[in-house]
């Protein structure tokens, strides 16, 4: 890739273009978090439906981003992406205007599925815009901090636009948006498809959507209720279809995924490295958000405006990244950012109920930005890898990945914590409390300080200070657990990425042309 084209300032003011919807894609997973109370007063669902409300577009978001990104392939990935754009602009209109939570549960869906054209259309546009690996790892460092920074920006953004507007306000300032990038995108953005792209496997994109819903659903539902049958079967489904679907598109001769990428190391390692990175922050941002709100007592606004910070350190990490790169290997930079994230980890086990909100806040910033440095090179390396005609596919497997990690991170480290918590509350607890009060109380920190507010003093000063050391016994386990998985990736992926060059990826493939753009 020496010989690579360099990418001029038409590949950057697009890179800027696609920023945009990576940005809104991510801000649509928490935006709904402040609007909750609100929407809940106007259409009155009930608890089923509000999980529904918020779950639903995750759901369909991560179940169709292999469809998708394979759909991509076959008819442009821009063409993709625009029509994502008229269908993301449309439903936020609908969504906005919802008269009913089913209603809305139907467009949170209808968004879904056009976010999960634009994610890995615009990863794969990236693919095809910056040939050259410098400019290519800087692009995706980029792509990265608008998508990390969208999480972030979601609640702050929603808290705003609650001060002055309706809840359905959160899903109007998409419109805007996307008819920005309808208008720059055919103005700056190049097309590209698949030249011999053969025929679309419907079969395969029923499997695929199958087994990545009845995993994800299997996940969420653990968290939410343990181990019941319910999760267990959808767990067990999942898998199975998924090994369905990998045998079927071992047999196509143009399957829809191409399953001998998983032999190049680079390729298999770098998914499942941003998948453990991605799980960590996942399961971490349970505690972080739970207790600035509910061991500080901030206000959801101010503890968003807090999180700010932490936005900085993904900059700070995507940017080391890039630079360290051009001097050592980026399995080196792999392994050294998750050894950063575990040290992020380590400073937050080290929280108790009276420490400062710096130091939570210090050893967050660090866990992202080592997120940042191993993700921005993981999927640099899945990207890379892949064969240009199947860059929509390669984007769509990466973030399903994260996808998956965000699920498993709730799911595996939300339980330990959960499990923890019950465990010292129940050694804790004042004497003397009502059943039906000590049972709310550990279920869940928010739910021991609602129900402090019906007892009498002392009691619900005792309650509440039990249940804030508890709950911040859980997080100290889950940050110990997480330090020390990260510290073990960290070792083994650099050890098994350390043959690995910036620019073996581009010899991957070398019978696969890029194709050429397509007007």
């Amino acid at each position: 890739m020496a010989n690579a084209t360099r990418a001029g300032r038409r590949a950057w003011l697009g890179l800027v273009v696609l920023l945009l919807p990576a940005l809104l894609v991510s801000m649509d997973l928490s935006v709904l978090f402040m609007a909750l109370p609100f929407l809940s007063a106007d259409l009155g669902p009930s608890s089923g439906q509000l999980l529904w409300i918020l779950d639903v577009y995750g759901f369909c978001l991560a179940g169709l981003l292999l469809t998708m990104g394979t759909l991509g392939d076959r008819i442009g990935r821009r063409r993709l992406l625009l029509a994502g754009a008229v269908a993301f602009g449309l439903a936020s209109v609908i969504a906005a205007y919802a008269t009913s939570a089913e209603m809305l549960i139907a467009t949170r869906a209808l968004l879904g599925i056009a976010g999960a054209t634009l994610a890995p259309s615009t990863l794969s546009l990236i693919r095809t815009m910056f040939p050259d690996p410098r400019q290519r790892r800087t692009a995706i460092g980029a792509w990265t901090s608008a998508f990390a920074g969208g999480a972030v920006v979601g609640p702050i953004a929603g808290g705003l636009l609650l001060e002055y507007f309706w809840w359905g306000s959160v899903f109007l300032v998409n419109v805007p948006v996307m008819l920005l990038l309808l208008v720059l995108g055919r103005m700056l953005l190049p097309e590209s498809r698949d030249p011999s792209p053969g025929r679309f496997d419907l079969a395969g994109a029923g499997m695929s959507l199958a087994a990545v819903l009845a995993v994800i659903y299997g996940v969420k539902r653990f968290a939410e209720h343990g181990a019941d049958p319910w999760a267990g079967a959808s767990l067990v489904a999942g898998l199975a279809v998924g090994a369905l679907f990998v045998v079927r598109q071992r047999r196509l001769s143009e399957p829809a995924l191409d399953v001998r990428l998983f032999r190049h190391r680079a390729f298999s390692i770098s998914i499942v490295t941003g998948t453990i990175a991605i799980l960590a922050v996942a399961g971490s941002g349970l505690y972080t958000t739970q207790y600035l709100q509910l061991v500080h007592g901030m206000r959801p606004f101010t503890a968003a405006l807090c999180n700010l910070p932490v936005v900085a350190g993904m900059l700070v990490g995507v940017t080391v990244a890039t630079m360290l790169v051009r001097r050592v290997r980026p399995g080196t930079v792999v392994g050294l950012g998750l050894a950063v994230c575990a040290l992020g980890f380590a400073v937050i086990a080290l929280v108790d109920v009276e420490s400062h909100v710096a130091l939570l806040l210090g050893g967050a910033t660090l866990m992202v930005a080592g997120v940042g440095m191993a993700t921005t090179l993981a999927t640099d390396m899945v990207i890379a890898t892949a064969p240009p005609t199947r860059a929509g596919a390669a984007s769509a497997l990466s973030e399903t990945g994260n996808e998956l990690g965000g699920a498993l991170g709730i799911a595996v480290l939300g339980s330990i914590g959960a499990a923890v918590y019950r465990s010292e509350l129940s050694g804790t607890s004042p004497a003397g409390l009502p059943a039906n009060v000590a049972s709310a109380a550990r279920d869940t920190l928010g739910g021991a300080v609602h129900v402090a507010d019906s007892l009498p003093e002392p009691l619900a000063g005792a309650l509440v200070r039990a249940a804030r050391e508890a709950f911040v016994g859980g997080m100290q386990v889950v940050a110990v657990v997480s330090a020390a998985g990260l510290a073990v990736a960290a070792v083994l992926a650099a050890i098994w990425l350390r043959r690995v060059r910036t620019d073996d990826a581009a010899h991957v493939s070398p019978d696969v042309d890029e194709p050429a753009p397509v007007s």
